[in-house]
């Protein structure tokens, strides 16, 4: 009940409320539900900054004139005092980590968003509501109190490296501090590579391999990786990572980090260290099960534009299809459904590769488009070079094509021949092409229906009336249908089964003004 009126209360109450819990902070912050009234306290400050130095009228005559920002500087030194035992606390935790947000003016949506245990759908709604915007002004004695927090992290800095619920508030700091306060990050992530550095010597390189491969330090030391500055992630390859990159993509645990340490790259000598370190690997770790680490290097190599013709070759070998060149063909078949040429079409191994045969790969179904084989592709679709690909779109056939848009993680894939720079309106119009008497079957798919808004949205007034012909042919049943409603309403089809004229009117001029501010943006 606090929770949602906390939702809606000016800070007259708020403050009050706070200055009632501030001396039983202790067994407040530590209980499984006073935590949560607390955080809600707190992620109210955002909606009205300038309140939190005014003092109400009432205030004085109650004999309380503590303003919100005097109070949550107060809750801030008790947990300061104490921070390795709100830190270690399961439910005080999440209030250190909300302070901490609340102090440096960033809402992390991650840690906001997080469901509490048992709730009503309302409950769930209210968490909506309680979204703040990922920054807002704060006073400059926040910040200053931030700095103090990040300096007390320094002082126990081998409870939260060590402690699985310690841990978490220290990469909540490191997030917060990199926004705010980020030569106090820098200093933060040197102190934990150094104290990481100096422990028990490992056999196979540096000290700092072993907590790669525990699994409460490797999520912290994920965080200092994305948090780090280039010239920082320069001297941690140099210093740790060099010559191990192999073991570590292919470690259970340790590949997770170096996938953060790839997402963090964006300095092509940074890039072109690890890439000649690790593509030589590429297929095995893809037959370890990691296809993460190779998602993060296509990544990499997507951000800085560099050495995108090579992993696009390498992985036309891993997966069996640079050679005969006709296999090139099925390339996105088989990145999608992250499968080998001869496991995706069955066949036995061969000495000599045979050439691909479309009749066969034309008769037979699409694969199941996996998430990791989807953010692959999309990844693919952005790079300046990306001949294979296409050809392999544009090779698909029409239910081929359909099952991909209709398939959960397959549809982002045509988001991504939507939206990327690199495919001209030409290429996407071939590849699209094969849709045309699948637009039903789309309409009515949760995630097609998706696909063939955003094709509405991209097509050109033709390409619009051949769309919204064919749906007219199956009105009745579009109206019938919840997804295939929303679609019908989209393309106006009411208005174009009456009103021809109207309709093509009214799409004219939505075409004149997408003409207009493309040429605006230069597109």
């Amino acid at each position: 009940m606090l929770q949602e009126l906390l939702v809606s209360s000016p800070p007259g109450p708020l403050r009050r409320l706070l200055a009632a819990l501030l001396p039983h902070l202790r067994s407040v912050a530590c209980h499984r539900s006073g935590a949560h009234v607390l955080q809600s306290v707190m992620l109210q400050l955002p909606r009205f900054p300038e309140a939190l130095a005014r003092k109400e009228e009432g205030d004085v005559k109650d004999g309380d004139p503590e303003t919100l920002e005097e109070l949550v500087m107060k809750v801030a030194s008790e947990v300061r005092d104490a921070l390795v035992l709100y830190s270690g606390d399961t439910h005080g935790s999440f209030v250190v980590r909300t302070l901490l947000q609340v102090l440096g003016g960033t809402a992390l949506e991650s840690e906001i968003a997080r469901p509490r245990g048992p709730q009503s759908l309302d409950g769930q709604r209210a968490l909506v509501r309680e979204g703040k915007p990922a920054s807002f002004e704060v006073p400059d004695t926040f910040l200053s109190c931030l700095q103090e927090l990040s300096s007390c992290f320094l002082k126990d800095i081998s409870v939260f490296i060590t402690d699985k619920v310690s841990s978490f508030c220290l990469q909540i700091a490191l997030q917060v501090l990199h926004r705010r306060l980020p030569k106090a990050c820098a200093r933060l992530c040197d102190s934990v590579i150094k104290y990481l550095s100096t422990r028990n010597s490992s056999a196979d390189g540096s000290p700092l391999l072993l907590f790669l491969r525990d699994q409460t330090s490797s999520r912290l030391l994920e965080q200092v990786l994305l948090v780090s500055e280039p010239p920082q992630l320069q001297s941690l390859f140099e210093d740790h990572f060099q010559g191990q990159l192999q073991a570590l993509a292919s470690h259970p645990i340790a590949n997770f980090p170096l996938q953060r340490f790839l997402d963090a790259i964006t300095t092509p000598q940074l890039l072109s260290q690890v890439f000649e370190e690790l593509s030589p690997a590429l297929e095995g770790v893809l037959a370890q099960g990691h296809p993460g680490v190779i998602i993060a290097l296509v990544g990499a190599c997507r951000r800085v534009g560099t050495h995108q013709a090579q992993i696009l070759q390498l992985l036309l070998e891993a997966f069996h299809c640079a050679e005969p060149l006709s296999r090139q063909v099925a390339c996105v078949p088989l990145f999608g459904s992250l499968t080998a040429y001869e496991v995706y079409y069955g066949l036995e191994e061969e000495d000599v590769p045979s050439e691909h045969k479309l009749e066969v790969a034309a008769a037979r179904p699409l694969g199941e488009v996996t998430v990791p084989g989807s953010l692959l592709l999309q990844h693919l679709l952005h790079f300046s070079t990306l001949g294979p690909v296409l050809r392999s779109l544009t090779s698909m056939e029409g239910p081929q094509l359909l099952a991909l848009a209709q398939s959960p993680a397959g549809s982002h894939v045509l988001d991504a021949v939507l939206t990327s720079s690199t495919v001209t309106r030409k290429q996407r119009r071939k590849i699209l092409r094969p849709l045309k008497g699948h637009y039903v079957a789309l309409a009515c798919s949760r995630h097609g229906s998706r696909v063939l808004d955003a094709i509405w949205n991209e097509a050109t007034l033709g390409t619009r009336k051949e769309i919204a012909a064919e749906l007219g042919e199956q009105n009745q049943e579009l109206m019938r249908d919840p997804f295939g409603h929303h679609v019908a309403r989209n393309v106006a089809l009411g208005t174009f089964l009456k009103r021809r004229g109207d309709w093509e009117q009214q799409q004219g001029a939505v075409a004149k003004r997408r003409k207009a501010l493309s040429t605006i943006l230069g597109d």
